[in-house]
């Protein structure tokens, strides 16, 4: 029998990104980093005129921080300890928007963490992804796990069977990112999430009712 699926982000889920990201701005490129701003185009701006950082820069400072200093990031507090309980009940992958040519930099970022995890490579929503990486594993019951809205809203949209948490693992952003409209519930703790994926597994798969609804549920 197929075993249930989990499919999780990495950046802020499981392991922190943007507090690295801006210390290393700051070190490295007297750019600061609001990290309050969850578009770049407001978010990066250069310390010495205040202006916004060009949107073609932008773009070569995302790449330079996974070229040169993934090392910098560390685990969401109890991510690691959390998926390596699940793995005994689920199967788990990690569906990350990043370039093709990052993919086994990440497989190899995770492992040294311990986490030892098929990695699949996006650009863009992640609902066409998602939906194929699902039918390839033939799962009847998945959870989805991202701490932006948008690729919940993607996956309601190509994979309505699947379970949805709305996970924002770094607390410096948290209280700042309201719960994604269709997640079906918002936990920024791995305890917590631990439970509820748990529970979401035990019940079998998602009704798809979210996909026309615009309210979070616990």
């Amino acid at each position: 029998m197929t075993r249930p699926l989990i499919i999780t982000d990495c950046d802020e889920v499981l392991l922190h990104m943007v507090v690295p990201f801006g210390e290393w701005l700051d070190e490295a490129h007297d750019v600061h980093f609001d990290m309050r701003e969850r578009g770049f185009g407001e978010a990066l701006r250069h310390k010495d005129s205040g202006a916004p950082v060009e949107r073609a820069l932008v773009w070569e400072l995302l790449l330079g921080f996974f070229e040169t200093e993934m090392h910098r990031q560390a685990p969401i507090a109890g991510a690691v300890e959390a998926l390596h309980r699940l793995s005994e009940i689920a199967d788990i992958v990690v569906l990350t928007n990043i370039t093709e040519r990052h993919q086994k930099a990440r497989a190899a970022q995770l492992a040294a963490h311990g986490l030892h995890l098929p990695v699949h490579w996006n650009q863009g929503g992640k609902g066409r992804p998602l939906a194929d990486i699902l039918a390839a594993h033939g799962a009847r019951t998945a959870v989805f796990i991202d701490d932006l809205a948008e690729h919940h809203h993607s996956v309601a949209t190509h994979a309505p069977g699947v379970w949805r948490l709305h996970l924002v693992g770094e607390p410096a952003i948290a209280s700042d990112v309201p719960p994604a409209p269709f997640a079906h519930a918002r936990i920024d703790d791995w305890a917590g999430a631990e439970r509820w994926i748990r529970a979401r597994l035990a019940q079998g798969p998602a009704d798809d009712s979210l996909s026309s609804h615009h309210g979070a549920i616990a």
